[in-house]
């Protein structure tokens, strides 16, 4: 039963840490009356876990796009409850989606590539949906003398009790899945943005 909340790509079978998030969203669909509407149409199309370091971990669950704003809806309650089921590791939403390659020469497309399939639309998508309950409310990306590049990224200061212990979590799953740094930081001075 818990496999019918898990919608993978090509018939692909799920692995076991999929099969437990399914089993705990089955869960709370069964045992939590006000989320049992919500979730009863909602499934997800994956879950991986990070290393943070230190011995933590963080479990990122994938979501159809279509689905997205649904997810959103219990985001915040459905977070919670998921982080008491697994405990001593954080949860994060993102959505599943997919970059189109540049087309080339040889390539002969029918169609342009829509701007919401390139590389940094799909990045700057992932970067929202990692911080969905706050906005971001500015971006700056520093270089380095070496040529490194880090993006400070400042999260609106009125949900800074709630994800303060979120932010390692945050750098660590966007290194994971996009390769890039990024530091996630509270704005000290408001109205410079």
């Amino acid at each position: 039963m818990a496999s019918n909340k898990i919608a993978k790509l090509s018939g692909a079978s799920p692995d076991e840490l999929e099969l437990s998030v399914a089993h705990a969203l089955l869960d709370l669909q069964n045992n939590v009356p006000e989320l049992k509407k919500e979730l009863a149409a909602l499934q997800i199309t994956g879950a991986k876990e990070v290393e943070l370091g230190a011995g933590k971990k963080a479990i990122v669950i994938f979501v159809p796009i279509p689905a997205q704003k649904a997810f959103n809806r219990v985001q915040a309650r459905l977070t919670r409850e998921l982080e008491k089921k697994f405990s001593d590791r954080h949860v994060v939403f993102v959505a599943q989606r997919r970059i189109l390659s540049k087309p080339t020469r040889r390539q002969n497309p029918k169609q342009p590539r829509p701007r919401s399939r390139t590389i940094k639309a799909v990045h700057e998508a992932i970067l929202e949906d990692l911080v969905y309950p706050t906005e971001i409310v500015g971006k700056r990306t520093r270089v380095a003398v070496d040529g490194s590049k880090t993006i400070k990224v400042f999260l609106d200061t009125k949900d800074a009790t709630s994800l303060e212990y979120k932010l390692d979590t945050f750098s660590s799953v966007y290194k994971k899945l996009t390769g890039k740094n990024v530091v996630f930081e509270f704005p000290a001075n408001v109205d410079l943005f």
